[in-house]
């Protein structure tokens, strides 16, 4: 077994909340260390969409224009459409600049940049290897035991930051509980067709079935999300592919010739099984939850990779803090998780809220959604709804003074 690996911080998963975490922490002096299960960035990724929220601090770190460089969308509009009716139209150009816009953009090109840049730091990062293991002194976590290609690993640390997932190992292996939600009526099904004359819009639109969610996807494909029932797609998958197809084509029916050219199997197909979840506590002595680990939620309002690089901004000085003081106990943790906490239940009951509003069926909600679409546009609560979709928590920033490099 290879020596034992001390470092001053042990983030756990290489996506956008432990990698903008490893950055930060580097970059502010600190050793650190991230373990990625994946031996390569070339891997399935559902996120795509940065809300003004979350490019401000990519752009504070140096990132953003190396980030675009690599291939982007813009996106100034979203739109709920409702069988060619538009019921919402968010126009984020009544933004402040630069960041009045949506941008989408695969996570792979954030994560590379990410990467390289906590590398350029001194950060150790060490794909294809799984922390399996929490190291323990009494109740406090002091490190993690990683396995490779031919190797196991101690890695001891001030703290361990899980950033793993909605599924976290470390979440699990620490004893924490999570408290699933299943607060929406559907899931969605992910798949890619060619573009032909798209809109730069954002989209969620009805025509005959359920709603579908779309946009523009870099290089020139267009990313479509077929809303289900909740759990129903397990029997419908049974019926066979032509069924699924013909279903997706009735609720898409501008893309109709183009799912059936280009899902040509069940594999094209990658269903999110939509809900909303919260760790019961998101610290324990010596290690703390990032992202969706902590937090899971629906893609409604594009909020998971934002709020993952929101996190670690936030997080970012009470862990150099901790370092400092020597403490990575629970409680000093709870100057990040707790006003923390206060963000994410609001995020989460606002997506509650627009999936009830733009996904609900029936008579009553094709009745009535119209009409309270048009009566919100007109009210100061549409510009806070925006505000809220585009920033999370306003004044999020980047505490740069505690750089070193």
């Amino acid at each position: 077994m290879p020596d034992p690996v001390e470092t001053d911080f042990c983030v756990v998963g290489g996506g956008p909340a432990g990698l903008t975490a490893a950055v930060l922490l580097a970059r502010s002096g600190a050793r650190v260390a991230v373990v990625e299960r994946s031996p390569t960035m070339d891997r399935a990724y559902r996120g795509e969409i940065l809300q003004p929220g979350g490019l401000a601090p990519l752009a504070e770190l140096g990132l953003l224009d190396r980030v675009r460089a690599r291939g982007a969308h813009e996106h100034s509009r979203f739109r709920f459409v409702d069988r060619g009716r538009v019921l919402v139209d968010i126009d984020y150009r009544t933004l402040p600049e630069p960041f009045n816009h949506l941008l989408s953009l695969p996570q792979r090109h954030l994560l590379a940049e990410l990467e390289a840049e906590a590398l350029a730091h001194g950060a150790e990062v060490l794909p294809g290897a799984r922390a399996g293991e929490l190291l323990r002194d009494g109740d406090r976590v002091t490190g993690v035991v990683v396995t490779g290609p031919g190797y196991r690993r101690e890695i001891t640390a001030h703290c361990v930051v899980a950033a793993d997932g909605r599924y976290s190992k470390m979440r699990s292996l620490a004893g924490i509980a999570y408290e699933r939600v299943d607060g929406f009526a559907h899931d969605v099904l992910w798949f890619k067709v060619p573009a032909r004359d798209e809109s730069d819009d954002v989209r969620i639109f009805r025509a005959e079935g359920n709603p579908v969610l779309a946009y523009r996807s870099y290089p020139d494909s267009v990313q479509l999300g077929w809303t289900l029932p909740h759990g129903g797609y397990r029997a419908m998958a049974a019926r066979g592919l032509d069924h699924v197809r013909a279903e997706i084509a009735r609720a898409a029916p501008d893309y109709a010739d183009l799912v059936h050219e280009h899902v040509t199997a069940l594999g094209d197909l990658s269903l999110l099984d939509v809900f909303t979840g919260t760790a019961r506590t998101w610290a324990v002595d010596g290690l703390l939850l990032l992202g969706d680990a902590a937090h899971s939620h629906g893609p409604i309002g594009a909020q998971g990779i934002n709020l993952a690089v929101q996190d670690a901004v936030l997080a970012h000085p009470v862990l150099m803090r901790s370092l400092a003081a020597k403490d990575a106990g629970a409680a000093f943790l709870a100057r990040y998780t707790e006003p923390r906490r206060a963000d994410i239940a609001r995020v989460a009951r606002l997506q509650v809220r627009q999936s009830r509003a733009m996904l609900s069926q029936g008579r009553v909600a094709a009745a009535v959604r119209p009409r309270a679409a048009k009566v919100l546009a007109r009210t100061p609560v549409f510009a806070r709804v925006l505000r809220q979709l585009a920033y999370g928590r306003p004044g999020i920033r980047v505490a740069a003074e505690l750089f070193t490099s």
